[in-house]
């Protein structure tokens, strides 16, 4: 055995050997991985130390490079943990360090080791417990462990003291009930004169004040010694993170720190400690001007440096000043403006969230126009991040911001045609919501929703796609207010359509439904005015129609009545471009069955279905045009036209989120969650086949002969209707047609969407986007414009409901607790059940007022005793493993006496609780408030 273990030392390969091997493999990685770790699984099962220690470095080096697992391997590494020569012992702690966690089945083995270690008087074995300690601690170690961490922490070599001290991190966090052992210890090194160790104690209070500051306020006078002694700008500054969360519990604490800050902010020139001091004041101190003032002098420093990481640094400290201070931003407009345009992604990223929050009502229009204006020059990840940012704050509270809902309307339209642009959800979401719930922006919607559908270009995006759905919905469920139904009609059924996917195409389709109805509708009223005796007959109806479709109060009638006017005024003009006789309407059902014909053959459902319903409907029309007359049957086909206005007539509203959960489930319904007996269940009901059918009979029998016919006149003849839209806009839109010696349907190439045109207006320079800024970021009285806010419609506040759960007290509750039984002085040992009690300050403190002097032996004092603490925090089990003192050498009778006498107090102190309480609740006292049990030195009034 000795022989081959010496061979295979001998011949083993190193880490060395092992990485060098690695880096010439150029394709064969993998398998050469394979190769080494079988060859690890050997050596790691050696009995000889340094072979197995061997093995285990080169698997903890492929772990942490490759990923391999190493949990096969927890055994021999606690078998390399407890070698006798370091080198070994330091591979195995590397491995345990590395792999081991609170699942690992071995660990409560290595506690013994841990002990072990940790009692060295090698203090390089102390670190390497320590650290292991601090990575892979968990309940049952940071319980067992506590009492050689609390002997740590008043260790007189300072390497070991100040890993102790921050594994105390570690072990409070995992074990509340050891600050009732270690805190006073750690208290004591704040007096520590060794930077290292006051660094390191101060790192500790600095993470556990983040938690809940308030547990230790009482500790302020020995941070305010710190901050005003120390000149370590590392300490200074975990100082004053500190600070940072005890000055707005306690008044008197901010006045008092407020001039070492400012003093420090004068003489230091470390950026570091500079910023620090910024923060401070900036987000604790808000409320001293002269700091303030101070403050935003530094952080103009930071603004005009050429270092980005400086200027980010800046830009977040007037972000935090915006609330409270405007003015200190607008001292700094010019820098914030110019780093909208800076080469650094986060500085630009920072000064967007700056302006952004100086948004209000009376300037919301101005500051989106600068915004606008850059990210048409930006790239497109910020371009779309300014977009983000105005979507987000104008719809902010059911858009609480937004006065002119016309001109926001209009800028979304504007946002959408802008190069880069990717927010087409968020577009089309509060296109639609907009329209739900405000009504007098209805008409400026399906005006921007016209805009929209008429351009060709845009159908070739697909990040419009969703902006061109929402516009085709607006546009169809509002149509009563477009002034030009039926090139709405054109827009919608334009053969560039094709190039929709099928779900914005069904859209379409449904909404050139509602514009069909609307122009049939509008056809027959004209006709009806005509007739003498059914002008007073039609005002009345139609006033009646829409009342009830609008709104249900009287007091809207008249201005209904002139919308009525207004749009069949429009509607006439229409008409009578295209015609205002019997033709033009026929001419109209032509175009639309000529139209939506290839549709019918689609593989979408809803598209095929939506198709249908609206062909069936011209069908419907056609009957009651009889071939070759020119008389129409007005009152059926009024009949037919009016169900299906009743059909769209409801207006749709904003629904909330929480709507589904407001429905109370009926009593004795039982959801199952296996519809297996469905089958059983229906097995006597027999469907008919032709319930399945997407369409009736009534179009499929002239399909071939109508439809067909049609198409192959009108493509040798195209009709005026149909490109009369196309003629006009390319009139207007040379830009995005081809050339004039190719027809229109020669080919199907557009240049790219959204290519706006150049625009003599726009912004070249920088200085001059200043110059905007300044008007839009001044401060300015709340302007009182003509047009008053229009009524949106809010859900009730009670969308989200409340849902009240008794969540169990968290380990940082816990740990909170024990920090203010300690601090406060509570005669109450707690443990893990009594943590959720409120510790009361005890009776030696009520009605007293102390020095400074006193106060701070009295806050020690206050600590307890925590030598015989700590011989009672352990459980029999744990006295077997400790190595103290005298200890070791009692006898079990004393042991057995000791552990009845602390039996006894222990009763003692429970049943004097119990009956305190008892007391307290006859009395009726209620439990004060932490605030009012933590004790501040008189020094800081």
């Amino acid at each position: 055995m000795a022989g081959s273990s010496l061979m295979e030392t001998l011949f083993q390969r190193t880490l060395d050997d092992l990485i060098k091997a690695l880096r010439l493999q150029l394709l064969g990685e993998s398998a050469f991985i394979s190769k080494a770790m079988d060859e690890i699984r050997r050596e790691i099962k050696s009995t000889d130390p340094q072979t197995k220690s061997t093995a285990l470095q080169k698997l903890s080096y492929l772990s942490s490079l490759h990923g391999i697992d190493m949990n096969w391997a927890a055994f021999h590494v606690v078998e390399v943990m407890s070698a006798s020569r370091f080198a070994q012992k330091k591979i195995g702690y590397l491995a345990a360090s590395q792999s081991f966690h609170e699942a690992t089945p071995v660990l409560l083995l290595i506690t013994n080791q841990l002990r072990k270690d940790l009692t060295s008087t090698n203090e390089f074995e102390v670190s390497l417990a320590l650290d292991c300690l601090s990575r892979i601690a968990t309940i049952d170690l940071a319980r067992d462990l506590t009492p050689e961490i609390f002997t740590l922490l008043s260790s007189t070599k300072p390497f070991v003291r100040k890993k102790a001290i921050s594994v105390v991190l570690r072990v409070f966090g995992k074990f509340p009930d050891a600050v009732r052992v270690c805190f006073k210890r750690l208290v004591e090194n704040l007096d520590s004169s060794d930077p290292r160790i006051l660094s390191a104690v101060v790192g500790v209070f600095c993470e556990l004040t983040s938690q809940d500051p308030r547990s230790y306020l009482p500790l302020a006078p020995e941070f305010y010694r710190i901050l005003a002694d120390s000149k370590n700008n590392w300490v200074l500054i975990k100082v004053l993170k500190v600070f940072k969360n005890l000055a707005p519990l306690e008044p008197r604490l901010a006045r008092k720190i407020v001039e070492p800050i400012t003093e420090h902010m004068r003489r230091t020139d470390a950026k570091s400690l500079m910023f620090e001091c910024i923060r401070t004041v900036v987000t604790s101190l808000s409320d001293f001007e002269s700091a303030v003032k101070l403050a935003v002098e530094r952080t103009r420093e930071f603004l005009v440096d050429d270092d980005p990481n400086l200027k980010y640094l800046g830009l977040h400290a007037l972000s935090i000043l915006v609330p409270k201070h405007t003015w200190a931003v607008l001292e700094n407009k010019e820098v914030v403006i110019m780093s909208l345009s800076d080469v650094d992604p986060n500085v630009k990223l920072e000064s967007l969230r700056l302006v952004m929050a100086m948004v209000y009502d009376n300037n919301v229009a101005e500051i989106c126009r600068v915004l606008v204006n850059i990210a048409i020059k930006s790239d497109p990840e910020f371009c779309n991040e300014i977009l983000g940012s105005i979507l987000a704050t104008c719809g902010e509270n059911v858009y609480e911001i937004v006065i002119d809902f016309d001109w926001y309307v209009s800028l979304l339209g504007e946002m959408s045609r802008i190069p880069h642009c990717q927010k087409g959800e968020d577009i089309e979401t509060q296109l639609i919501d907009i329209g739900m719930r405000v009504k007098d922006a209805r008409p400026t919607l399906v005006m921007v929703g016209r805009d929209l559908l008429i351009d060709p270009a845009l159908l070739g995006n697909p990040f419009m796609h969703r902006i061109l759905s929402a516009a085709a919905w607006v546009s169809g469920e509002y149509v009563q207010f477009s002034g030009k139904p039926f090139e709405l009609l054109e827009a919608l059924l334009q053969p560039r359509c094709n190039l929709l996917p099928p779900s914005v195409r069904a859209v379409y389709v449904q909404s050139a439904f509602k514009v069909s109805a609307f122009c049939l509708n509008s056809y027959i009223q004209e006709q009806y005015v005509e007739s003498s005796s059914y002008v007073d007959t039609l005002t009345e109806n139609d006033s009646e129609s829409i009342s009830t479709r609008d709104c249900q109060d009287a007091s809207n009638l008249r201005e209904q009545v002139e919308t009525l006017s207004r749009v069949q005024t429009c509607t006439s003009a229409s008409l009578e471009d295209n015609g205002s006789s019997i033709g033009s309407i026929v001419e109209l059902l032509d175009f639309v069955q000529f139209s939506l014909g290839p549709l019918t053959w689609s593989h979408d459902v809803e598209l095929l279905e939506r198709s249908r319903n609206l062909l069936n409907f011209i069908e419907l029309i056609r009957q009651q045009i009889p071939d070759g007359s020119s008389e129409m049957k007005l009152a059926e086909i009024s009949k037919i036209v009016e169900l299906v206005l009743d059909a769209f007539s409801d207006d749709f509203g904003p629904i909330s989120i929480n709507a589904q959960e407001r429905v109370p489930i009926p009593e004795g319904l039982i959801f199952k969650e296996n519809l297996d007996d469905l089958e059983m269940i229906c097995s006597d009901t027999q469907l008919p086949e032709s319930s399945f059918s997407f369409g009736s009979s009534l179009y499929e029998e002239r399909v071939d002969s109508s439809i067909l016919s049609q198409r192959s006149q009108q493509e040798s003849e195209p009709s005026n209707a149909t490109t009369s839209l196309l003629s006009e806009h390319r009139k207007r839109h040379g830009l995005y047609y081809l050339p004039s010696d190719k027809t229109d349907d020669a080919s199907n190439d557009y240049p790219p969407a959204n290519e706006l045109k150049l625009q003599d207006h726009l912004d070249d320079d920088a200085a001059h986007l200043v110059k905007l800024a300044e008007r839009s970021l001044a401060l300015k009285k709340k302007s009182t414009s003509a047009k008053p806010r229009p009524v949106v419609v809010r859900l009730d506040e009670g969308d989200e409901l409340p849902v009240t759960r008794k969540k169990p007290q968290s380990k940082d509750e816990q740990l909170s607790d024990a920090v203010r039984n300690v601090l406060v002085g509570s005669d109450v040992m707690p443990t893990s059940s009594q943590t959720n009690q409120s510790s009361k300050p005890s009776s030696r403190r009520k009605g007293k007022e102390k020095q400074n002097a006193d106060n701070l032996s009295e806050s020690k004092e206050n600590l307890g005793d925590v030598e015989e603490q700590s011989n009672t925090v352990d459980t029999s089990s744990r006295r077997t493993h400790r190595r103290h003192g005298k200890e070791g050498k009692q006898s079990s009778h004393e042991k057995r006496s000791e552990k009845k006498d602390q039996v006894h107090k222990k009763g003692k102190r429970m049943s004097s609780q119990q009956h305190s309480r008892h007391k307290a609740k006859q009395s009726g006292d209620a439990s004060l408030p932490v605030a009012s049990q933590t004790v501040i030195p008189d020094f800081l009034l």
